[in-house]
């Protein structure tokens, strides 16, 4: 059994008081969750009075991105050697960063392998535009794109790395994917590919999260479905009583 995922996505949101303000405010609610892991993917000003104030509280901590390189004449990059000490998971290929920062499938490998060695684990995000999907090549995109970030990585347990589908067109939009459509992506490109690159049990274990306007009113569609482990939470992740739910939602699936 795959232990389902709630993550939430701060993006760029939250100076470190407002962190505090809402990490104590979600605690209650989320620490009431049983069955369900809980990851906060704060700004990196954050990680560090975040990383206390989650300490002992059974929630765990990640950040938004990172370098692939450990240290260097990299002006304003973050390593994972920096981030271990505070964090347990990383997101790396979000759909933001491709976009906004020209980030490639090469690039987003790169920083795989970097997370992996410093026993980080890796939030691998995938996705197609709304072009790509009204032209019926959704499946495409996501081969290429899950094929580019796994090349040559080797894990030995699928509780190492995360894939999160998330197509473009719904991050942000309040247009969400329909949950049949997820499944049946996840079921018949992600985890074939997975398996074929990283073998079938590896492919299995994988926890595979559902990211693109999640909320409390539609959470439950997703979570019910068997291929889909959970989600990856940007807007509604800033709402304490609306992520407390969506993790709630995941639990009672």
């Amino acid at each position: 059994m795959r232990t389902p995922l709630a993550a939430g996505n701060w993006k760029l949101n939250k100076t470190v008081p407002e962190t505090c303000r809402l990490i104590v405010e979600l605690l209650p609610g989320l620490q009431a969750v049983s069955g369900v892991e809980i990851v906060l993917f704060p700004p990196f000003p954050s990680l560090m009075v975040a990383s206390i104030l989650l300490e002992g509280t059974g929630l765990h901590l990640g950040a938004q991105n990172m370098y692939w390189e450990v240290k260097g004449a990299y002006t304003g990059e973050v390593s994972p050697l920096m981030l271990k000490d505070f964090c347990q998971y990383v997101i790396v290929g979000h759909s933001e960063r491709r976009k906004y920062f020209g980030e490639t499938d090469q690039d987003i490998n790169r920083k795989v392998k970097a997370a992996l060695e410093h026993n980080l684990i890796p939030v691998i995000c995938v996705g197609e535009t709304l072009e790509e999907n009204e032209t019926g090549r959704a499946a495409e995109i996501i081969s290429k794109q899950v094929k580019g970030c796994l090349t040559d990585v080797t894990v030995t347990n699928g509780s190492q790395m995360v894939i999160a589908y998330e197509p473009v067109w719904a991050i942000g939009t309040g247009r969400a994917a329909t949950a049949e459509g997820v499944d049946l992506l996840i079921r018949n490109v992600i985890r074939p590919i997975m398996a074929g690159m990283l073998g079938e049990h590896i492919a299995q274990s994988v926890r595979v999260l559902y990211g693109g306007s999640v909320n409390p009113d539609n959470a439950a569609e997703f979570f019910v479905k068997p291929e889909i482990d959970g989600a990856l939470v940007g807007g509604a992740s800033l709402k304490g009583d609306e992520f407390v739910n969506i993790a709630k939602a995941a639990s009672q699936a």
